[in-house]
Parts: structure tokens; C-alpha cells; sequence
């Protein structure tokens, strides 16, 4: 008789160090998962949001800015190695896992997050080029929370006339 023996693999990404990577500074866990460019638009995104701190108003909200993105880097780094493990060992990873280079379309319907996202992105370039004011920006955030109840609003009742 034969016997077999199994050698069991360690898995090729440990999300614990993934986790202190992105800890120690930001954007290194990333990098230890293999997303290159990832890590590296992290680590620009950590100097911009170090440097608007020291701009007048706006505060609580940019340095709350800046704790969630520590956090929420540091959650994607143990999501993405997880995920990179359940890929090598032939299983397939939870739906839409970040950054493995599996795209998974999610129909949506919708481009009101994206154009969301562009809009706030190119107010936050004419304040930080003082074209407008950090001041006057930060006043009018109130109502980036009443357009984006007045979409779900939209977008629920369009569901209950569908009968979804």
C-alpha cells in the first residue's frame, strides 16, 4: 500500500499582515496584495487628506475623512487577501471582491453615483486651486444629502411601480 501524503500549502497572501501593512502606513497592504497602482493611489490619496487638515474650516468632517479611509484601507487590504486565498485554492471568492482583476457587473440602472463622485471630485480640485472656497464648499454640504435621499426616494418608488 501507498500511502499518500498531503502537503498542505500555506496560502499565498496572509490577511493579518495585509493588516498591519496598512496599519503601520497606508497603502502597503495593498502593495503586499500585489495592487500596485492601488497602494500607490492610496498613498497619494493619505497626503492629500494629511494636507487639507491644515487648511482652515471644514473640520470635524475632513479629519473624519481621513480616520474612515485609514479604516476602510485597512478593511480592503484583509478583504483582498481573503480573497486572493479563496482564488488559489480554487475557490470562487464572495461576489464582487475588490481589486482581484475579476470584474463582476452589477446592472444598476444608474449613473447617479458616478457622476456624484465626479462632481464632488472636481469641487474639491477648484477649492483646493481656491477657485472657490473651502469655506462656501463645506456650507453647502447638506444638500449633497438631500439629493441623494431625494434618488433612493426615486429609486424605491420606481421599484414599487415595477412590482420588484
Amino acid at each position: 500500500m501507498e500511502e499518500k501524503v498531503i502537503i498542505q500549502q500555506r496560502p499565498p497572501k496572509s490577511p493579518a499582515a495585509a493588516a498591519i501593512l496598512s496599519a503601520i502606513f497606508p497603502g502597503t497592504g495593498a502593495l503586499y496584495n500585489g495592487q500596485v497602482a492601488k497602494g500607490i493611489f492610496y498613498m497619494i490619496l493619505l497626503a492629500g487628506l494629511i494636507t487639507i487638515q491644515a487648511t482652515h474650516g471644514g473640520q470635524p468632517f475632513k479629519a473624519l475623512l481621513l480616520g474612515g479611509f485609514y479604516f476602510f484601507q485597512i478593511i480592503d487590504s484583509i478583504q483582498v487577501a481573503k480573497a486572493i486565498n479563496l482564488n488559489a485554492a480554487g475557490q470562487k471568492p464572495a461576489a464582487g471582491a475588490p481589486g482581484l482583476g475579476l470584474p463582476e457587473i452589477v446592472p444598476s440602472g444608474s449613473i447617479f453615483w458616478g457622476i456624484a463622485l465626479i462632481v464632488l471630485g472636481v469641487l474639491l480640485i477648484m477649492a483646493n486651486f481656491e477657485i472657490i472656497s473651502y469655506d462656501r464648499l463645506f456650507d453647502f454640504w447638506p444638500v449633497a444629502v438631500i439629493i441623494i435621499g431625494l434618488k433612493l426616494v426615486a429609486d424605491s418608488m420606481a421599484k414599487s411601480k415595477n412590482g420588484n
